[in-house]
């Protein structure tokens, strides 16, 4: 098998273009075995295999430093500099990260899954080449077409062009981010109606429209046209009297065929050189295209537009209209993983906001690209016109809903915790200091597991309950969330307010164990308690437990669900305070989190009373499959907390 000799980037260069192929398949069902056994990105990777492979074929990493947006469509470039053999520990503890690792390998610059950040990243690395203190040779950034939805991404841009920056950027266009695409960007280029299962049928129009297209990408490719017309466009303007009108006349000439054949020709206005589309699945037309690309880089940013199918090569991945198998957990590869439907907390929320939606038609919903993975599918088939997909633009996902609550409606954003870090200013500055009425529901907050340190949402509580007005609330259960959203749309009257949920499993409890409002609930009150625990959110569970170990060997300890995190309900509070140990429980980053506010108000009343504060440390935490386990390893965990309690 061809595979089995890759090791290195180099071992690539020397194979006909038939082996490339016959590797790019074996690839594929590497990917495949390999992410059925420990779960992982698959569509994406999927995609990019044709095009890694024409990558490292034509640059010579890491001398050149190819850059990945998004990092989880970087497997196929981990495979083939010399990690084929870790996939076996693919996300796992201690194993093959998920997204590029600069502890892993020299060939890993940014450790990157955020979208829309790459280019930002080049430009800065082009800089620090020009001033002579980075030796890379060439900058090459690979991004989605759904990060180009993202504003960060044209900020960069912007800066790329206008600088001059020799930056080779590679736009995978695959009409994909998670869902389908929300851009103009790609939608005139793509093959097919997003609005259909089946491929559209190209006009006459388009077939000639794409054939000019690509002949005129071939001549713009072409470094001896370039050469030649920048003579011809010297000639022009250097002619008496008419000089600037003839030149002025080939321009507007260019910019008309532009804008006929070429609708993204818009990079050019910015600065960049575009050349495209190119087919993504092809790698000696990629490779002419790269070549190219890099003598015609020599005066500026270029700009090749790749088109690939996300899910290319597995009729599983193909066939998933909704994501193409973005991500996937461990499955069967013979018949692929089955149908991804909201679980746990996610679905409490799903069918909560169907439910208040249905109630108040002001309820609108709002998503940065992600309504499969937040749960608003069901209310996106339910009230279409009520549902706002924004694509990757966490900031404008924030402001717009700003202004949508300024002209009266109620929106609810749907986001992970992670992802909301992006949109702190519009938080604070656009929504709070408002005082507007929107609902933030936060899922895949605190420990998350597999994706590592990005992925983590632990910063929430921190930061959300410091901003004035905020109210944040944390559900202990699936009938929790579903009280908490019903009472935030009411809440939100007086300013904004937030829910955030963890990844995965949520309890199931009866109606007697569901507090109100921003009221905290007592949970078990002993008479004689001398200790108290204050659990925040999925924690309450682990205090529950802790609690009965320990009056099981006669000592009693009172358990109370903070469930309002900001404000602290005083009732709680004047209660730990009669204690003499409290013991405080959180998901969250410790340092500045829900703890620490409830140890200053405690202490307040009695600075006898001691309070220990239990969360996530100031650190960037690793991957694991198994979110119990990082608990654990923090003394998040029953035994954990057991230990805790014991101490004197």
């Amino acid at each position: 098998m061809a595979l089995d000799r890759i090791r290195t980037p180099a071992d690539l260069r020397d194979l006909s273009y038939a082996e490339i192929d016959g590797l790019a398949d074996e690839i594929r069902d590497f990917i495949v075995g390999a992410v059925s056994e420990t779960g992982g990105h698959l569509g994406s990777n999927l995609g990019v295999v044709e095009l890694t492979l024409a990558l490292h074929r034509v640059f010579q990493s890491p001398t050149d430093a190819i850059l990945w947006d998004t990092g989880h469509q970087a497997y196929v470039h981990k495979i083939v500099t010399g990690r084929q053999a870790q996939f076996e520990q693919l996300r796992q503890g201690g194993g093959l990260s998920g997204y590029p690792s600069r502890e892993e390998s020299e060939h890993d610059y940014v450790e990157n899954s955020h979208a829309s950040t790459i280019l930002s990243y080049a430009y800065g690395m082009a800089v620090a080449r020009d001033a002579g203190t980075n030796p890379h040779r060439h900058i090459v950034a690979v991004i989605g077409d759904g990060s180009m939805t993202g504003g960060m991404a044209y900020e960069a841009l912007n800066n790329i062009g206008h600088g001059n920056k020799r930056v080779i950027i590679i736009l995978n266009d695959n009409g994909r981010s998670y869902a389908p695409t929300v851009s103009n960007l790609s939608a005139s280029t793509q093959g097919h109606d997003e609005q259909s299962d089946h491929p559209s049928q190209p006009t006459f129009t388009d077939r000639v429209t794409g054939k000019l297209s690509h002949a005129l990408t071939d001549i713009r490719l072409n470094p001896v046209y370039v050469r030649r017309q920048r003579r011809i466009e010297n000639y022009l303007q250097s002619l008496p009297l008419v000089g600037n009108q003839a030149g002025a006349a080939m321009d507007a000439f260019k910019a008309g065929v532009r804008e006929f054949l070429q609708p993204p020709s818009f990079f050019e206005a910015l600065g960049v050189r575009y050349v495209g589309p190119v087919n993504g699945h092809n790698v000696e037309e990629m490779e002419h295209a790269l070549l190219n690309a890099i003598e015609l880089s020599e005066d500026g940013p270029i700009l090749v537009h790749m088109m690939t199918q996300k899910g290319r090569g597995y009729s599983p991945a193909e066939d998933d209209s909704e994501k193409h198998l973005h991500d996937a957990p461990i499955f069967d590869p013979a018949v692929g993983p089955p149908k991804a439907v909201s679980t746990g907390y996610t679905q409490a929320f799903a069918e909560s906001i169907l439910k208040e939606a249905e109630a108040d038609n002001r309820i609108v919903a709002i998503t940065a690209a992600m309504p499969g993975p937040t749960g608003l599918i069901p209310f996106q088939e339910r009230f279409p016109d009520r549902f706002f997909d924004v694509g990757i633009a966490e900031q404008h996902a924030v402001t717009g809903a700003a202004g949508m609550a300024m002209g009266g409606l109620r929106p609810i954003v749907a986001i992970y915790s992670t992802f909301l870090n992006r949109a702190w200013d519009q938080v604070v500055y656009d929504v709070a200091m408002h005082r507007l009425p929107v609902v933030f529901c936060l899922d895949r907050a605190g420990i998350t597991g597999p994706d590592g340190a990005s992925h983590h949402g632990v910063y929430d509580m921190a930061l959300l309950s410091k901003v004035p007005g905020m109210r944040v609330l944390a559900p202990s259960s699936a009938q929790e969330l579903a009280q908490m959203l019903h009472d935030a749309v009411r809440l939100s009257d007086e300013g904004p307010v937030v829910i955030r949920y963890a990844r995965g499993a949520a309890r199931q409890v009866t109606e007697h164990e569901v507090g109100s409002g921003l009221l905290a609930r007592s949970v078990v009150a002993p008479d004689d308690a001398d200790v108290c625990v204050i659990a925040v959110g999925k924690m309450l569970e682990t205090a529950e437990q802790a609690a009965v170990q320990l009056a099981e060997s006669g000592t009693p300890v009172t358990v109370w669900d903070a469930r309002s995190c900001a404000p602290l309900d005083p009732a709680m509070i004047a209660d730990a305070a009669r204690h003499s140990r409290v013991l405080t429980i959180e998901d969250g980053i410790r340092a500045g989190g829900i703890g620490m506010s409830i140890a200053d108000e405690i202490t307040s009343i009695d600075p006898s009373t001691v309070v220990k504060v239990l969360g996530i440390p100031t650190k960037f935490i690793p991957h694991d499959p198994k979110s119990a386990n990082l608990h654990t390893k923090f003394g998040l965990d029953v035994d954990g907390l057991v230990a805790a309690l014991r101490q004197d």
